[in-house]
């Protein structure tokens, strides 16, 4: 992220959905534009030392919310300073919810068609990454993309790298493909 200042760091993340006071904004544009870490010392005594300015200490802790799909590995340090909560994917009709308001140029049937077979993938131990919402999302497209209107054999080929990331679970799915779109 390119910031301008504090207000500027504050803005785009305000409108990216996160929330942002004006500490945060602060201690985030200074993170960057000093290309130095800030995040551990902030979460563990709520201030953080900046030589050239002193120390900037938090009025109130500040709650800092973490994503991951363990895509990188987080250090013990912050995960010690982290609660969990873990999400389980979503059921079939949520799922199907979700792909017709993110996409909706696919069509119901098409959705629920997609998201039928990826709940099955999900269900199998032999994937080394099951696919998550986001590639059910990127394999709907895909499909539509192609003139898809109902999940069949030879598209489902086609795009299945919309959908797994790994080679070896490409080659898996697509041997299971024929036995997955049977209803």
């Amino acid at each position: 992220m390119e910031a301008s200042s504090p207000a500027d760091v504050a803005a785009r993340l305000g409108d990216t959905g996160y929330l942002c006071d004006d500490d945060l904004a602060t201690v985030t544009f200074l993170g960057l534009r000093m290309q130095r870490p800030f995040l551990l010392e902030v979460l563990s005594t709520y201030q953080v030392s900046i030589p050239e300015l002193g120390t900037i200490r938090a009025s109130t802790p500040p709650v800092v919310v973490l994503t991951s799909n363990r895509t990188r590995e987080l250090h013990d340090a912050l995960k010690r300073r982290c609660l969990y909560h873990w999400i389980d994917h979503p059921g079939l009709d949520r799922e199907v919810e979700i792909v017709r308001s993110r996409a909706p140029e696919v069509s119901a049937t098409l959705a629920r068609q997609v998201v039928g077979v990826v709940q099955q993938l999900r269900a199998r131990d032999d994937l080394e990454k099951p696919p998550g919402v986001a590639e059910t999302l990127d394999w709907a497209r895909a499909l539509q993309h192609l003139g898809t209107t109902e999940l069949d054999l030879e598209s489902s080929a086609r795009t299945l790298g919309a959908l797994v990331k790994y080679r070896e679970d490409a080659d898996r799915v697509r041997v299971a493909l024929d036995h997955l779109l049977t209803p």
